[in-house]
């Protein structure tokens, strides 16, 4: 992908509109423009970076902060004149300390934030985490914690006990999602089975 494959005769200031998403909870974060400039610097540092329509200068979003986007994946949309950036915040990215510009609410894609969570507590293994023990103990111990709460929402199901069943449920996940990363397999890799699938 180069900037000259995009057309810019739409904003005219031959600024390439690019919005940045969170490559694990898929919340849209903000919206920037590049130049060539930019564009070229994203590329080869990994950081998204900006031009400033006001200082009229680059930037490297998170260079005074510390709250750098880190880049994962990029797209164009189908007109070319729009670039989708799916990236890894290190931090708030709205300057008003928020997650993102948009005060879209927080709890969609948690289950993502929790994925997120539970990969951060993988690499760093803090003390005194539950999720922390479940590592220690291995993938067996953590199948056997799945198989157990999936009996427990099982039952609840069965016996008709909603709010039991969303409380049971929910631990599964959070087992099932502790397993997963303990064999290096991510929500993503589900869809894309999943998605194969259907076709």
């Amino acid at each position: 992908m180069q900037f000259s494959d995009f057309k810019l005769d739409k904003t005219g200031d031959g600024l390439l509109p690019v919005i940045v998403q969170d490559a694990c909870t898929l919340k849209v974060l903000m919206l920037g423009y590049m130049n060539e400039e930019a564009f070229d610097k994203t590329l080869r540092t990994g950081l998204v970076t900006f031009w400033s329509r006001t200082r009229r200068e680059l930037w490297t979003k998170g260079e005074t902060s510390g709250n750098y986007l880190h880049v994962v994946q990029m797209w164009p949309d189908c007109d070319a004149d729009t670039l989708l950036i799916q990236a890894r915040p290190d931090g708030p990215t709205c300057h008003r300390g928020t997650p993102a510009c948009f005060d879209t609410p927080t709890d969609e894609g948690f289950i993502r934030t929790l994925q997120a969570l539970i990969q951060d507590r993988h690499a760093k293994m803090p003390d005194g985490s539950y999720t922390t023990r479940l590592f220690i103990k291995g993938p067996k111990s953590i199948g056997k914690k799945v198989l157990e709460e999936a009996g427990e929402a099982v039952i609840e199901a069965v016996d008709g006990k909603r709010d039991r069943f969303i409380y049971e449920a929910s631990d599964l996940l959070y087992h099932l999602l502790v397993l997963l990363e303990s064999q290096d397999v991510t929500l993503a890799d589900l869809e894309r089975e999943l998605a194969l699938r259907h076709r």
